[in-house]
Order: structure tokens, then C-alpha cells, then sequence
């Protein structure tokens, strides 16, 4: 975050006295924690708001029912070390907006160095931001409606809303009162985010970063464990990247496996080894018909082992074959097992032509020894009285890309799942947003 990146080491030098006053309405103890700096200060016994600047601590604001108190989670004056540098707690408030009829509230930690100044901690449902205020003021982007630009970094407007000070507790550098509102527009660039704040024709920009419970609970010192973060926050960083790092590794190793499918495919025999046309008389079909089967000359599968292209091509139209085969080699006995079917079917309806099917068919029979082979063929067709003319073709070492294309659907599975992982993480976060982005013009 580079508002905080160049945070200078702490001076050394004694813990800041706190200063003592009382409250006018109801008597109670007061602490002063940041100086001058204090503007307003809040009595915690009866939430009196008092003006800090007033020798007499002037009544700003006065309640005379029960306040709904909100216990903060740090508790005032409870001081830790945060970005290097000691802070103390000095105030908290609540903030509340609503949408659609519905109330959200947040709570506010202002934190105190009298070196560095102050910075907020708030938290909403368990997530952490730390903030804040920056000297300048953010450009909207050319072109780009809905957006801001900061120190090169592009923020997507995220939502606005007006928020109301619902509860107060300690000092402030600025005139609090319950009841106050403002216009409050936030612009996300995850794990940052870009609030601008406006009352009146004022406006302010702050800047903060996403951090964890646990980093807030170690730095100072709080006992138990944070509240469990709930849903996913507006600049909450996906834990799972963005989409397009994980999709690196992948295009590596699908140029690998296309580098190895070319040179494979390239040393591959794709030799013939065997092609004859036959006929099938379809009367023999009928039951009382002699057996259809025989058997090829041998031929020779030659190389190392591997696979056998099995092609039959037919002359059928409106109808089928279906052939037998066992390539069966003459030496060993061993056989592989084959059935296929070629069919094709055409006319015509209301819709137009159409067409059903092939006059070829293709398979593979992988990992076949070399040896001196030969085919069993018994075909089989519907009973007719005409004849169908079909070609039996062999191919030795034939390269297989559905291979390939598995082995590349294997390798897309892990980046395809985060992607969707991550599709679903920023679907959940711009579930949240809502609005479009105000009018900046009032900011110089």
C-alpha cells in the first residue's frame, strides 16, 4: 500500500500522557488522548458529546433516553504496534446505511500516534480494512465511466450510499454527532479500495487495505479469536488469483504435448499393410443361407508394437452392414476382437433433406505386437436380393489425436476449476455492489 510504504521508524521517546477532564453534564472521568488534535470527545457514561476545544467542554450533543450502546471490539486507549509504529485506540463509531429497506452498519477504529497521526481500522461482518485520509484527489478515468484512477492503479466504482453515525464512543479530529450523514462512495481495486466522503459541497478521500482479524488481534494484544469473516468483502482479495495466472502453466504444457504430438505423429510408419474389396450377397442373410465368413491372406505388421487402423468403407444407402472382425495373428493364435457397422440413410420430409450417418467407419486397435497377421470377416446386412459392395483397409502405426485432445481436456481441468472458482468469487462480490457512481465534479 503506498500510503504507508514509507512509514518512518518510531522516535524514541516516553509513552504520551493522557490529560484529565470531567464531564459537565454527568460529572464522569474524561481522557484526552490525542492533544490538540482533539476537536470532540465523547463522555462513555452518559455519550454526552463535548467540544474538546471549549476550556468548558461546551455540550455539542446531549441524549436523554437510553443510548443503544455497541461495545467495540478494541477497546479504548488499548494500544499495539501497527505498520512498525505504536497506536493507541483513541475512538470508534458506528455506521449505519440502508438498502432496499435493510440496515448495514459498520464500525469505525481511529487510531492515534503523535508522530505519524492517525489511521482507521473498520470492520464489517469480520473483515478488516486499514485506511487512511489521502492528500489528493483521485482522477476519474478517461473514457471509463464508473471509474478512478490513483498513482496508476484503476478503482471500479463498487457502490454509494448515504451513512449515518449511529453510535460514537471516545475522542475525534473533527465535530462528530450521532444522527450525521454523508454521501459515501466506494471504488475497488482488490486488496485496496478508495472511499470518497461527501457533506455538503466538502468532500474527502480516504484509502484503505484489506488485512486480516488475526493481524489486528496480534498487534494488539486482544484476547479470544476475531469474529469469523462472513461472505466476501468488496476489496477482499480472491484466494484464488486471477484467472488468467493460472491458465500459464497450462498453455506451457499444451505446447509441450502439441511439440510431442508433431514429432510423434512425424515418426510414425502410417504404412498400409493390407486393402480388399469384397461383395456380400444379402441373400445369404436369410437363416437358411450358408455362413458369410472367411478369412484374408496374411500380411505382415511390421516396426515396434502398436496400433492398427481398421477402416470399411460400403456402398449402402438406405440401409447397413455390420462385419466381424478378428485380426488374428498366425504364429501365436492371439486375437483382437473387433464389431462394426456402417449405415447410411437419407430423404426428404417437410424440414427439407436429411441424412443419417456414414459410408465409412474407422477404428483402432491399439497395441498390436508385430507378426504375420491375418482377418476373420463375417459380415452381416439386412435379407434383400441385391449386393453390397464393401473395402477392408488396414494401416499400420497410425498417429491418434483423440489422444492428444484427452490428454489436453486432462491438462484444462485444474485451471478450467479455479477459473470457475475464481468467476464465482468475484460473482459473489458483485452481488454486493449496487448504483451507479456520483457525480465528482465537487472534488478540488
Amino acid at each position: 500500500m503506498a500510503v504507508v510504504s514509507g512509514d518512518a521508524p518510531d522516535r524514541p521517546a516516553a509513552p504520551p500522557k493522557v490529560q484529565g477532564l470531567n464531564c459537565p453534564k454527568c460529572g464522569a472521568a474524561l481522557s484526552v488522548r490525542s492533544f490538540d488534535h482533539a476537536v470532540s470527545i465523547v463522555c462513555g457514561s452518559c455519550h454526552s458529546i463535548l467540544d474538546a476545544k471549549d476550556p468548558q467542554l461546551r455540550i455539542l450533543q446531549q441524549f436523554e433516553g437510553k443510548v443503544h450502546e455497541v461495545q467495540p471490539l478494541i477497546p479504548l486507549g488499548r494500544r499495539g504496534r501497527w505498520h512498525g509504529a505504536a497506536y493507541e485506540l483513541i475512538g470508534f463509531q458506528q455506521r449505519t446505511i440502508a438498502v432496499d429497506g435493510a440496515h448495514y452498519s459498520w464500525h469505525e477504529y481511529l487510531l492515534f500516534n503523535p508522530f505519524k497521526g492517525f489511521r482507521y481500522l473498520t470492520q464489517y461482518d469480520g473483515h478488516w480494512n486499514d485506511s487512511v485520509t489521502l492528500r489528493s484527489v483521485p482522477d476519474a478515468t478517461r473514457g471509463v465511466i464508473g471509474t478512478v484512477t490513483h498513482e496508476g492503479v484503476t478503482y471500479r466504482h463498487f457502490q454509494t450510499a448515504t451513512a449515518v453515525t449511529s453510535f460514537v464512543l471516545g475522542e475525534f479530529p473533527w465535530e462528530v454527532r450521532v444522527g450525521e450523514s454523508a454521501r459515501v462512495s466506494d471504488y475497488v481495486a482488490p486488496p485496496r479500495v478508495l472511499s470518497r466522503e461527501a457533506t455538503g459541497n466538502e468532500a474527502t478521500w480516504s484509502i484503505g487495505q484489506y488485512t486480516s482479524g488475526r493481524d489486528v488481534w496480534a498487534a494488539f494484544a486482544l484476547p479470544g479469536s476475531p469474529p469469523k469473516a462472513v461472505g466476501v468483502y468488496a476489496n477482499q482479495p480472491s484466494p484464488y488469483g486471477r484467472a488468467g495466472r493460472v491458465w500459464r502453466p497450462f498453455l506451457k504444457m499444451a505446447g509441450a504435448l502439441l511439440v510431442l504430438m508433431i514429432v510423434l505423429s512425424s515418426l510414425a510408419l502410417k504404412s498400409q499393410v493390407f486393402k480388399h474389396t469384397y461383395t456380400f450377397d444379402t441373400r445369404r442373410a436369410q437363416p437358411d443361407q450358408p455362413e458369410s465368413s472367411f478369412v484374408t491372406e496374411v500380411f505382415d505388421l511390421q516396426g515396434h508394437t502398436s496400433n492398427v487402423e481398421l477402416t470399411t468403407e460400403a456402398s449402402v444407402s438406405n440401409n447397413w452392414i455390420g462385419v466381424s472382425y478378428a485380426l488374428i495373428n498366425e504364429d501365436t493364435g492371439q486375437a483382437y476382437d473387433v464389431g462394426r457397422e456402417v449405415s447410411y440413410y437419407s430423404g426428404r420430409d417437410q424440414d427439407g433433406a436429411w441424412t443419417e450417418g456414414s459410408t465409412r467407419d474407422v477404428a483402432v486397435i491399439p497395441s498390436v505386437p508385430p507378426g504375420r497377421y491375418y482377418l476373420r470377416v463375417e459380415p452381416d446386412a439386412d435379407p434383400g436380393p441385391g449386393t453390397i459392395r464393401y473395402t477392408v483397409i488396414l494401416r499400420r502405426d497410425v498417429p491418434s489425436f483423440l489422444l492428444y485432445g484427452l490428454a489436453l481436456l486432462a491438462l484444462a481441468i485444474p485451471p478450467g476449476f479455479a477459473t470457475w472458482r475464481s468467476m464465482s468469487f468475484e460473482q459473489a462480490r458483485w452481488a454486493e455492489s449496487g448504483g451507479s457512481a456520483p457525480d465528482m465534479g465537487s472534488d478540488s
